[in-house]
């Protein structure tokens, strides 16, 4: 892929995408009766509020700079919430954790099926892309490990004598997730590749 495109591919597909993953995060903690998102102002479409300065605007550039364009990253600003204040006092935060990958696999599944019926084009090829980035960060971020989203459906479901693990991935997770990028993100990939074959009919190029 052209550098160029590159990058305009994370600017109109990735960067929106994280941040309706983070919009649908507060709406789910809302609807739960936490009012913390709301109060932050993140009940919105609206990127600017969702927009964190490092990894949002410099991380990803600076990504693209230094390594030619091979390699980019980005991510909205998380969405404050307080699993205390949900209904679901046990399961709320998984259920806040799971709305973000939820949204993403929507848009997966609504877009895919233009990719499946819709002929060849450059335009599907697109909607092709956005329906593979989306799934990827579906899937990336259901890894149960702090601090994705997948940790907080882990610990919803843990019972309480694993509390010592609890704290311990908490302490060390993002190691383990920069372990985990380096030599395990491949594992992903047939789960990913799979999803794209189902929602669109389609082997992702």
């Amino acid at each position: 892929m052209d550098n160029t495109i590159q990058l305009l591919f994370f600017v109109l597909v990735i960067i929106p995408s994280a941040i309706l993953h983070e919009w649908a995060h507060g709406l789910a903690a809302d609807k739960l009766g936490d009012p913390t998102p709301r109060m932050a102002g993140r009940l919105t479409i609206n990127p600017i509020p969702h927009i964190d300065p490092w990894g949002t605007l410099l991380l990803p550039f600076l990504l693209f700079f230094l390594t030619s364009g091979n390699f980019m990253f980005a991510y909205a600003k998380p969405v404050p919430f307080n699993p205390l204040a949900l209904r679901l006092r046990r399961y709320g935060a998984a259920v806040v954790g799971a709305a973000g990958p939820a949204a993403n696999l929507i848009v997966a599944f609504g877009l895919g099926l233009f990719v499946r019926f819709m002929d060849i084009s450059s335009f599907t090829a697109f909607l092709a892309i956005v329906v593979y980035a989306n799934i990827l960060l579906a899937v990336f971020n259901l890894v149960p490990i702090p601090p994705l989203d997948g940790h907080h459906v882990l610990y919803s479901f843990l019972p309480d004598k694993f509390y010592a693990f609890k704290v311990w991935l908490q302490k060390y997770g993002f190691i383990i997730l920069i372990v985990f990028l380096l030599f395990l993100f491949d594992w992903l990939r047939p789960v990913m590749d799979w999803l794209f074959y189902f929602a669109s009919g389609q082997r992702f190029f």
